[in-house]
């Protein structure tokens, strides 16, 4: 064991002598703790809600230091064929959501100024119920056109009523009267829980295939330089692998976890500037934390021996990637499968990946945020794949030890284990 712990010493230190992986870090942590602060240090009252005392702040004369008229292209033109809208001030009045109007001289003058891009868009209005909308270059997701329309519907309704003589507010709050019901979630909130799960989910996807790769290509790196030879003289293989991966699993928890917490307890010390906004990603429950880190570290650890075994099978790092293809496969259609049921986490699917071992890593806390899910099977879950991470330990020191003193083309997975039954 002592010389399984001087492995793991050796493998950890590179880890934290690693320029990269410390400044990485350390940027990542300053970074995200130094974000949680930004309402005190700007208004986002926009995002938040919530008028805090910040030092960019600015004036607080009673000017409007965000007119929006600005610029050429932050207003609207509008031609009213028929004066449904009787004048500009009303326009803005009814469009004000949207932005600032401006009466066009006529229809070609409006088009024209859209074209040149002095205006964002322009509306011709040709009576409350039809118009068109003339925009320059349209984006992605514009609302423009909606919150429009839902202005106009109403601009209709209202003309309707007044022209029957009926009381617009009384009618309006006949209609639009809505039932009032009070929620008491007596379990777990499946749309609050989803956006943390489908986060962690992609991190941990994330760490597997980064710092996998990293291990393949540390044992590959042995035997492209000879120095295996040395290393296999001196220590047991598997003590080799072992410490590899134990190393690689610590830096994975050091890094990943740090910056995890930078951002948990940058949020809860400023959670009320934020105004509970970010809840959905970063209020994250400690159930879900400590059965992201049993499950977390369980999976990257079974993937962690796959790989090493991936870049004992290669002489050259170069050929990695041809022998690593199935491993790569099987996490991204775990991957895939999750992201895919994340919205149905007691679906029939979630349930079977909760007790894989290739997918409980990931599945099995989501049910625990999001799901129904008994604490036998939790346990079993957990079992299964830590037996399952001994049994490819073992298997992967096998095909590592065999993989050693083997130089050449890359071996094929099959013909390992068959050299190693014929061994057994």
């Amino acid at each position: 064991m002592n010389k399984l712990f001087t492995v793991i010493d050796f493998e950890i230190k590179s880890y934290i002598k690693n320029k990269s992986f410390v400044i990485t870090t350390v940027i990542m942590v300053v970074l995200l703790f130094a974000a949680s602060f930004l309402p005190k240090v700007f208004d986002l009252s926009s995002v938040t809600g919530v008028k805090t005392e910040s030092v960019f702040s600015g004036s607080d004369d009673g000017e409007d230091t965000n007119e929006s008229d600005e610029a050429g292209t932050d207003f609207y033109l509008y031609y009213d064929e028929n004066d449904t809208l009787v004048s500009e001030e009303i326009a803005n009045e009814l469009f004000s959501e949207i932005g600032i109007f401006k009466k066009a001289e006529n229809k070609d003058d409006m088009i024209k100024k859209v074209t040149e891009q002095e205006a964002k868009g322009g509306f011709y209005i040709k009576d409350d119920m039809h118009y068109e909308y003339y925009v320059f270059n349209a984006e992605m997701y514009d609302d423009t056109q909606m919150m429009f329309e839902t202005v106009l519907a109403n601009l209709h309704k209202q003309n309707y009523l007044i022209a029957h003589n009926m009381d617009l507010a009384e009618f309006a709050a006949e209609y639009e009267a809505l039932p009032e019901g009070d929620v008491n979630i007596l379990g777990k909130d499946a749309s609050q829980n989803f956006w943390y799960c489908y986060a962690l989910v992609i991190l941990i996807f994330m760490l597997i295939i980064m710092y996998g790769v990293m291990i393949a290509t540390s044992v590959t790196n042995e035997k492209s330089n000879r120095s295996i030879e040395v290393l296999v003289t001196s220590i047991d293989a598997k003590y080799l692998l072992f410490g590899k991966v134990i190393a690689g699993t610590l830096a994975v928890v050091i890094q990943a976890g740090s910056i995890l917490a930078a951002a948990l307890v940058g949020y809860s010390i400023n959670h009320d500037a934020w105004n509970g906004k970010l809840d959905m990603i970063l209020d994250i429950p400690a159930e879900v934390i400590i059965s992201f880190a049993v499950f977390g570290v369980g999976g990257f650890l079974f993937y962690a021996f796959a790989y090493g075994a991936v870049g004992a099978l290669v002489s050259k790092t170069e050929d990695i990637n041809k022998v690593a293809g199935t491993v790569q496969m099987v996490i991204m259609i775990v991957y895939f499968v999750v992201l895919f049921c994340l919205s149905k986490p007691d679906g029939i699917i979630m349930k079977v990946c909760s007790f894989l071992p290739i997918s409980s890593y990931s599945a099995m806390f989501v049910r625990i945020a999001m799901g129904k899910v008994m604490l036998p099977e939790i346990i079993i879950s957990a079992i299964i794949l830590y037996a399952s991470i001994i049994f490819i330990g073992w298997l992967a020191a096998k095909i590592y030890r065999m993989g050693t003193l083997r130089y050449g083309n890359p071996i094929k997975i099959t013909n390992a284990l068959k050299y190693i039954r014929e061994k057994e």
